[in-house]
């Protein structure tokens, strides 16, 4: 999710002026692409594709990374984890553990694979506000309700993570220092409960106050502008990036 949270202090790019629907398309688009590879040096060819567009987003190269973080500690795991558990030749041994071949060049591609295709999709809908994104997603056909759930996901992320740390604040405040002791995860538990107090609360004010807005299961989303050139230009040179890549990765 955090892929897809707009910085307001972020610098205005090329892609911005891309109409939405457009941006989320040529975003799957490109994902199924990185998905799609086989080789090494073609997976570093998307790679480099979506830096290039990234680059051309006005993301600044520390939100960029700092998104990318979230990413990279799972992609770290797999990188960790998946050469000792995957069977083949093995390379090393760590005493009853082995690392084998094939799993180190499975996940290889599967980091490469997922890098791709999470720099694309920071890129083309990094900057997308989620009114803006959900009025794309509903102009896309999907269904209201997955709209109505992404906008509220991402909207409240930010308020739930501002509250966990409010409390963890308070906890510091009353002298807690944590520590590898039943007293550490007795207090990270009552915060996990606390934060789910809050959020319920806040779920119940957040229903009652739209109600007394009128609100009857749909969200007024205007209409959006219609596409242009620069849309269909931008479309085109994706398709054609899409349907070459994958013809010369099956040459090599």
């Amino acid at each position: 999710m955090s892929l897809i949270v707009s910085d307001r202090k972020q610098k205005i790019g090329l892609i911005e002026a891309l109409d939405p629907r457009m941006r989320l398309i040529c975003a799957f688009a490109l994902c199924v692409l990185a998905i799609s590879l086989t080789s090494f040096a073609a997976k570093f060819i998307a790679i480099a594709g979506a830096l290039v567009l990234l680059a051309a987003s006005g993301i600044g190269a520390r939100a960029a990374l700092k998104r990318m973080a979230h990413v990279e500690g799972f992609m770290l795991a797999l990188l960790i984890l998946l050469p000792f558990t995957a069977p083949g030749r093995p390379l090393m041994t760590f005493g009853p553990l082995s690392v084998s071949a094939e799993g180190l060049h499975r996940a290889a591609h599967i980091v490469l694979s997922v890098n791709a295709a999470a720099i694309a999709v920071l890129a083309l809908a990094g900057t997308l506000e989620p009114v803006r994104m959900g009025r794309a997603l509903s102009a896309l056909g999907l269904p209201g309700k997955l709209v109505r759930l992404l906008m509220f996901a991402v909207r409240y992320q930010g308020l739930f993570s501002a509250e966990i740390r409010r409390q963890i604040e308070a906890m510091r405040a009353r002298g807690f220092a944590p520590a590898l002791n039943r007293h550490t995860f007795r207090a990270y538990g009552n915060l996990a409960g606390m934060v789910l107090v809050a959020s319920i609360e806040r779920g119940e004010r957040v229903e009652e106050a739209m109600r007394c807005r009128g609100y009857a299961g749909r969200f007024p989303l205007r209409r959006i502008r219609a596409m242009t050139s620069a849309d269909f230009r931008f479309a085109a040179a994706v398709a054609v990036y899409c349907a070459a890549l994958p013809l010369w990765d099956n040459t090599i």
